[in-house]
């Protein structure tokens, strides 16, 4: 397990392409800061009207989907536990496990930058289990709670 020392204090693209498998057009965290390994980081997702789900969702009204802000909570968190565990360059595969308690507060559209605020409740080997906020401008978008295996190759490959 990485060190509080050890770890950054925050995660570019780069770092968070290392640590989860997400790509385009899945990968939803443009970056992590105040990142407290094992405990706490704060995501951000920039919403842009060119993503490829405001051509259905929906047109003349564009509103970033709700499972895909728990999608972003759920990756935010990967990046947590990638940094805790050591899981840069390690080819791990994160599994959703669950989602409870979801709430959602307000629309999500482009122009919003989505913090999305994640604070593990129980982990330290494969399985952990979060609790998630997004906040736009301050104000509470959606709220859940979510558990996710983290699953290492052997060898190290996918």
């Amino acid at each position: 397990m990485a060190d509080a020392t050890s770890a950054p204090l925050a995660a570019d693209l780069a770092l968070i392409q290392r640590i989860i498998p997400h790509r385009y057009p899945f990968l939803l965290v443009d970056k992590v800061r105040d990142i407290h390994v094992g405990k706490s980081c704060v995501g951000i997702k920039n919403i842009t009207f060119n993503e490829p789900q405001f051509q259905g969702h929906f047109p003349g009204m564009p509103i970033f989907p709700g499972v895909m802000i728990i999608e972003a909570m759920a990756q935010t968190s990967g990046i947590l536990v990638g940094l805790t565990m050591d899981l840069v360059d390690k080819n791990a595969n994160v599994f959703f496990m669950g989602v409870d308690a979801v709430k959602f507060r307000r629309k999500v559209v482009p122009g919003d930058v989505l913090e999305l605020h994640v604070t593990a409740l129980r982990g330290g080997g494969r399985v952990w289990k979060f609790s998630g906020k997004a906040m736009v401008d301050g104000e509470l978008a959606c709220e859940a709670e979510f558990m996710a295996m983290f699953d290492v190759p052997k060898d190290g490959s996918k």
